[in-house]
C-alpha cells in the first residue's frame, strides 16, 4: 500500500482539530496595563549581583510574571522581580528569580540563548513605536547576551556592544545586575517614554515567563506586547559612541591538493563603529578578516537546486534585517553571503566596506552599505551597494523600498567574453501589513532586476496573508518569477536547472504557491504541553502554467514538558522533470513525470539532562526508486563546562539499472570546553562523502577584555575518496581590541 492512501486519515485528524479557533489577547492597551516608573539613583550603584543599595529598595517593581511557555493563560508559579533605576551614564536593570533548584547553565560562551539556560532578559524600545529596539539577556552563571529587535522577533545575536553584569546565586534564588551605557542605544533623549518588556527561562520546568502577557503564537520578544517605561524626567542624553577595533591576523598555510609549499601569512584591519547621531550609527570596515568564524555546517543535498546557508559573519549579521528581510531564504533579492565570493564560492578579498543605518525620525529607518572587493584569478574587482528603507504606516505596518548594484570593473575582453557580468542592479518595493497584535499580516510587493540587453520576463511578484492565532495558524504566499530576473546580490534556489546530459545550467522561470496550516492543541492535564497538526501545500508551475512540482506534507508533532518530543510527517509529491539529472553518479534520470511518497517519524529526548539524543527515519520512494534515511545525534554535557555531540546521517539511494545507487555519510563530532566565562575552545569535524570532504576546524577564543579577543585557529581538509588525503591545512591567529573613543 501506497503511503498516500494515509493521508486522509490524518486530514481528517486535522480537520477534527480545526474546527474551533481560540480568542486571542489584546495588547491595544499594555501600556496603560504595564507601567514601570523609573527614578533616578541617589548614589552609584556596584554592579556586584547583590542588589543592596538604596537605589534598588525605592525603585518601581514588575512582578506577578505571566506564563508564555507552555501556555499564556495563567501567572507563573515561579516568582520573578525586575526593577530598573539609572544615572547619568548608565540605564541599571535588576532581578530576582526565585527558585528552590539549581540553575541549569549549559554554556559559558557570550550569546549562549537563554531559552538553553536559566536566565532572564530585558527588552528595550526607546522610540516606544513597536518597530526596533533592544534585547540584553543574562543566564545564572553570567553569559551576556545581545541583539536588536525587529519587527519579525527573530533572534541572531550579531550585534554586540560592551555593557556591565553580574550575578549572585542562593539557595532559593539567583540575582542579576545589568549596567547598560546610554552611549550604546539609540533613542530620542526628549521622550520619557519608552517600550518595556522583561523575560525568564526556567529551564529546569520547560517555562518562559514575560511581564507582560505574550500570546504562546507569538515569540516572547515581540514588540507588540511591551509594556511602558516612565522616566522621572527625560533620560540623559546618549553621548558620544565611538568604537575602535583594530585587529592583526598571520599564520601557515598549504594548500596539497595544488602541491604549494606552506606559506605565511600576515594581515591586519580595521572595524569602526560611530554614532552620528542618537538615532543613526556608522560602521567602518578596512580590510575585515573572518577568520575566526566556523565553518559552515554541511549538509546532504538531495534536491535539484543549490543550499540556503546562512551568513556567518559578524560585520554583514547587524542590522542585516534592513537588507534581507524581503521575500524568504530560499529567493532573497539580498544575500549578502554574494559578497567577497567569486561564481565558484571561492573567497575574494574585500577592501573595505561602510554600513550606515538607523532612524531618519519616528517612522522611517534606513539602511546604505557599500563594500569594496579586490581582483583575484581572472575575477574582476566589484563594488557592492545596498541602500533600504522602512517607513512605518498605520500602527504596526511597514512600506519597504529597496536598490541593489553590483558593478564589475571588468576589462574589455572580459565585457566580450561575458556582457551580463558588467553589472547586476535590483529595486523593489513590499508593503507589509500587521494588526496592532500581530494576529492578521498580509504582504505584496513587485522587484525587478536590470542587467545589460535585457528588458523582458525580469521582475518577480510576491503577495499573500496570515493568520496566526492562538490554537490556530494559516498563511498563503504566491510568486511569480520570470526567467530573466537576476540576483548578483541574492539568492534564487530554483531558477537555475542543471542538464546532466548536456553539463549545462539552463534559466527557467516560475509561478509558485505555498499554503500552511497548523492547529495546537493545549492539554490542561498530563505530560504532554502541545499536540501540533500541520498541513502544507506546495506548487510550482511553468511559464506555459503546465505543473511542475507538487508536494504535500501532513505532520503531526508531540511536545512533552520534560522537552523530549516525537514528529511524523507524511510526504507525498509529484515532479516534472525538466532536464535529465543525476543523484547517484549513475545514468542521469530521465526528463519525466514522477510521483513518490515518503514517511518520517523523529524523536528528541529531554534536553536537560546529561546524556541527550535524538533519531529521525525516512523511508519511501524517491523518484523511480527508493530511499532511506537514517539519522541521529548524542550530546553529552557537563554543565557548564564540556558539551559533546556526535551527529550522524546515512541516506541510502536505489534506482533501477541504469540510474545506479549510492550511500551518502554525513558525520559530524562537536567538542566545546568552556574553561570559564572568557577562554572557549571549539573542535568541529565533518566528515562528508556527498562533497567528498573530511574536515576539522578547532578555535581557541580568549576574551582577554570584554570585546577583545585572542583567536587561534587550526583547519584541516582532506578527501573522503580517496580516505584522507591531504587537501589543504592552515594556521592562523587573529588579535583584535575594543577602543572605545
Amino acid at each position: 500500500m501506497r503511503i498516500i492512501y494515509l493521508l486522509p486519515v490524518f486530514l481528517l485528524l486535522f480537520l477534527c482539530g480545526s474546527i474551533t479557533v481560540a480568542q486571542g489577547i489584546d495588547a491595544s492597551n499594555y501600556k496603560n496595563d504595564y507601567r514601570l516608573q523609573i527614578k533616578k539613583a541617589t548614589a552609584a550603584l556596584k554592579i556586584d549581583g547583590v542588589l543592596d543599595e538604596t537605589a534598588w529598595q525605592v525603585a518601581d517593581t514588575a512582578g506577578n510574571f505571566w506564563l508564555k511557555f507552555p501556555t499564556d493563560d495563567a501567572i507563573a508559579k515561579t516568582r520573578t522581580i525586575a526593577k530598573v533605576t539609572y544615572d547619568n551614564n548608565f540605564i541599571y536593570i535588576g532581578f530576582i528569580a526565585y527558585d528552590c533548584k539549581k540553575p541549569i547553565g549549559q554554556s559559558l560562551k557570550r550569546d549562549s540563548r537563554i531559552r538553553d539556560n536559566d536566565g532572564v532578559g530585558v527588552m528595550l524600545d526607546p522610540m516606544n513605536k513597536k518597530t526596533n529596539g533592544f534585547y540584553f539577556t543574562v543566564t545564572a552563571f553570567n553569559v551576556q547576551g545581545d541583539d536588536l529587535l525587529s519587527g519579525g522577533g527573530e533572534l541572531s545575536f550579531s550585534w554586540d556592544q560592551k555593557w556591565y553584569s553580574a550575578t549572585k546565586q542562593y539557595d532559593d534564588y539567583f540575582t542579576v545586575e545589568i549596567a547598560i551605557p546610554f552611549k550604546s542605544l539609540r533613542y530620542d533623549a526628549t521622550s520619557n517614554t519608552w517600550g518595556i518588556n522583561f523575560i525568564r527561562t526556567n529551564l529546569k520546568d520547560n517555562e518562559i515567563h514575560t511581564w507582560t502577557r505574550v500570546p504562546v503564537n507569538f515569540p516572547g520578544v515581540d514588540l507588540g506586547y511591551f509594556g511602558a517605561a516612565t522616566w522621572d524626567a527625560p533620560p540623559p542624553a546618549p553621548g558620544k559612541n565611538i568604537a575602535f577595533v583594530p585587529y592583526i591576523t598571520g599564520g601557515l598555510n598549504q594548500s596539497k591538493q595544488n602541491a604549494s609549499p606552506v606559506k605565511g601569512t600576515f594581515n591586519a584591519g580595521f572595524d569602526s563603529k560611530l554614532a552620528l547621531s542618537p538615532k543613526l550609527n556608522l560602521d567602518i570596515t578596512v580590510n575585515p578578516d573572518f577568520s575566526q568564524i566556523e565553518v559552515d555546517r554541511q549538509v546532504t543535498n538531495l534536491t535539484r537546486f543549490n543550499i540556503f546557508f546562512p551568513e556567518r559573519r559578524t560585520f554583514f549579521l547587524e542590522n542585516d534585517d534592513l537588507f534581507s528581510n524581503y521575500l524568504y531564504p530560499e529567493l532573497r533579492p539580498f544575500y549578502s553571503r554574494s559578497i567577497g565570493l567569486d561564481k565558484n564560492g571561492n573567497t575574494i578579498p574585500i577592501y573595505f566596506g561602510a554600513r550606515l543605518t538607523g532612524n531618519l525620525d519616528e517612522k522611517t529607518r534606513i539602511g546604505i552599505m557599500s563594500m569594496q572587493t579586490g581582483a583575484k584569478d581572472g575575477f574582476a574587482a566589484q563594488n557592492y551597494t545596498a541602500i533600504s528603507t522602512n517607513r512605518r504606516v498605520l500602527k504596526r505596518s511597514l512600506i519597504k523600498t529597496y536598490f541593489l548594484n553590483r558593478q564589475g570593473f571588468l576589462t574589455p575582453a572580459q565585457k566580450l567574453q561575458n556582457p551580463l557580468d558588467a553589472y547586476g542592479r535590483n529595486a523593489g518595493t513590499e508593503w507589509v501589513y500587521s494588526d496592532n497584535n500581530g494576529k492578521l499580516n498580509g504582504w505584496l510587493g513587485y522587484h525587478h532586476s536590470f542587467k545589460e540587453g535585457i528588458r523582458k520576463d525580469a521582475g518577480l511578484l510576491n503577495f499573500g496573508g496570515a493568520y496566526n492565532g492562538r490554537k490556530f495558524n494559516t498563511m498563503l504566499d504566491v510568486n511569480n518569477v520570470g526567467v530573466n530576473y537576476y540576483a548578483d546580490m541574492g539568492f534564487i534556489a530554483r531558477i537555475e536547472n542543471y542538464d546532466a546530459i548536456r553539463d549545462t545550467i539552463i534559466r527557467v522561470g516560475w509561478k509558485q504557491l505555498f499554503h500552511e496550516m497548523n492547529y495546537i492543541v493545549f492539554p490542561k492535564k498530563g505530560s504532554i504541553n502541545q499536540h501540533q497538526y500541520g498541513f502544507e501545500t506546495f506548487l510550482v508551475y511553468n511559464p506555459d502554467n503546465s505543473l511542475n512540482e507538487r508536494f504535500n506534507r501532513l505532520r503531526y508533532f508531540i511536545n512533552f514538558k520534560n522537552t523530549s518530543s516525537i514528529q511524523l510527517r507524511v510526504d507525498n509529491q509529484e515532479t516534472n522533470l525538466l532536464f535529465p539529472i543525476s543523484f547517484t553518479g549513475g545514468t542521469p534520470l530521465p526528463a519525466a513525470q514522477y510521483s513518490y511518497s515518503q514517511f518520517n517519524a523523529g524523536y528528541t529526548s529531554d534536553v536537560r539532562k546529561q546524556f541527550a539524543y535524538s533519531g529521525n527515519v525516512r523511508v519511501g520512494e524517491f523518484y523511480n526508486g527508493h530511499i532511506q534515511r537514517y539519522s541521529g545525534s548524542i550530546t553529552y554535557r557537563n554543565r557548564p563546562w564540556l558539551t559533546v555531540e556526535m551527529n550522524v546521517e546515512y541516506n541510502r539511494i536505489e534506482l533501477p539499472t541504469p540510474y545506479g545507487s549510492t550511500d551518502l555519510f554525513l558525520i559530524a563530532p562537536r567538542i566545546e570546553v568552556n574553561f570559564s566565562t572568557s577562554i572557549f575552545w571549539t573542535t568541529f569535524l565533518q566528515y562528508n562523502t556527498q562533497r567528498n570532504l573530511f574536515n576539522i576546524n578547532s578555535r581557541l577564543q580568549w576574551r582577554y577584555k570584554p570585546m577583545s579577543d585572542l583567536f587561534v585557529v587550526y583547519t584541516d581538509n582532506y578527501f573522503t575518496d580517496p580516505l584522507f588525503k591531504s587537501r589543504s591545512r592552515a594556521l592562523v591567529f587573529k588579535l583584535n581590541y575594543w577602543l572605545n573613543i
